[in-house]
């Protein structure tokens, strides 16, 4: 990165760093496998990717989907984030390849690393934009916007897309898709929804859910490419999934299991990398989630937009229901700070003795 973008970002990065205790992403190796952690709209905010990073130092989170016109011309600053929750991948929406490279360059100077083209969110507000999953069905102009940002930003430029779209969804589009799309933009890694979406009759709740999951279509997929980075998502629900995806695939992103239940994260690191040293557990992660908490509530942050992204935190253990229940009633109230999460952490401690 040159001089200039190193100082736009030290600039213009609005999230101070706060210093915790998960490396940087400098002093982390690379590994071939790549693990990740889904873009989910309304969820993977900054404060969700922070609680998050506290259990792996290796997986790569994404923002929400922002699109282009949010990066130009929206009034918060949804390219915020703190220094800890690198390695950080931007996604992006739009379908106008200058507008889309120049988001891009913005995405660089600020310190992300990697951004993420969205070609399978099957909203009406991609609708309306042509953009997201009603791409598909325009695989020149998907290589257009590639190609353009690739050129605009020198950070590695990635598609999330379907296996199809309505009545096509057959074997032979997807390729044409991936075929195009690798060699007339240069994209060579993608991470696919193993699902196709169903543009008109459902929403995006039901697209996720609906339409059947098809992996044995993106294991076919690295068979015929083999030289492109393929990464599988889609109702990954465990590690032992994971494992199994990734002896046919190059990568596994997991979405709202992560979310619902982080502490499914808390193995990745050893279980997928080899990594020895030891991640905080449940507990030790909510203390270290306390300072930022603090910084934060100064900030303006009202609590519950940061525990509302906790609340999956202890998921299958005894407390859960308690602290859930401690949370969603107190962290609303007027003035709630730090004191109700170890307030809640104790009430789980209490109940679990007794």
């Amino acid at each position: 990165m040159s001089y200039l973008l190193k100082n736009m970002h030290r600039n213009h990065t609005s999230i101070a760093t706060f210093p915790i205790s998960v490396a940087s992403s400098t002093n982390v190796s690379c590994s071939i496998q790549r693990f990740s952690v889904a873009p989910m709209l309304n969820w993977t905010d900054r404060h969700c990717r922070f609680f998050l990073r506290q259990f792996s130092r290796r997986a790569l989170l994404y923002t929400e989907i922002i699109t282009t016109e949010t990066v130009l011309f929206g009034k918060v600053d949804y390219l915020a984030y703190n220094e800890a929750e690198h390695p950080l991948a931007i996604q992006l929406g739009g379908s106008d390849p200058d507008t889309l490279a120049h988001c891009s360059r913005i995405a660089q100077a600020r310190g992300y690393d990697e951004i993420n083209f969205n070609v399978g969110c099957p909203s009406d507000r991609m609708r309306n934009n042509c953009s997201g999953a009603y791409l598909m069905a325009e695989k020149l102009r998907v290589a257009e916007c590639i190609a353009a940002m690739r050129t605009a930003a020198s950070i590695p430029v990635t598609i999330k897309t379907r296996i199809g779209i309505d009545e096509q969804d057959s074997y032979a589009f997807l390729c044409e898709f991936i075929d195009t799309v690798s060699r007339c933009g240069g994209c060579d890694t993608f991470i696919i929804h193993a699902r196709k979406a169903w543009l008109s009759g459902l929403n995006p709740r039901e697209n996720r859910k609906i339409p059947p999951l098809n992996y044995d279509r993106v294991y076919h997929l690295k068979q015929d490419f083999p030289e492109l980075t393929l990464e599988i998502n889609g109702g990954i629900k465990t590690l032992s999934d994971a494992r199994r995806h990734l002896q046919q695939l190059d990568g596994v992103m997991i979405g709202r299991e992560a979310y619902q239940n982080p502490g499914i994260l808390s193995q990745v690191d050893s279980e997928l990398f080899g990594e020895t040293d030891p991640l905080p557990n449940q507990t030790a992660a909510v203390t270290t989630m306390l300072p930022y908490i603090e910084q934060e509530l100064s900030r303006g942050t009202t609590l519950g937009n940061i525990t509302r992204h906790m609340l999956g935190l202890f998921r299958g253990m005894p407390g859960a229901r308690q602290w859930r229940r401690y949370l969603s009633k107190h962290a609303y109230r007027p003035g709630a700070g730090p004191e109700v999460v170890s307030a809640a952490l104790s009430s789980i401690q209490i109940s679990t003795i007794n």
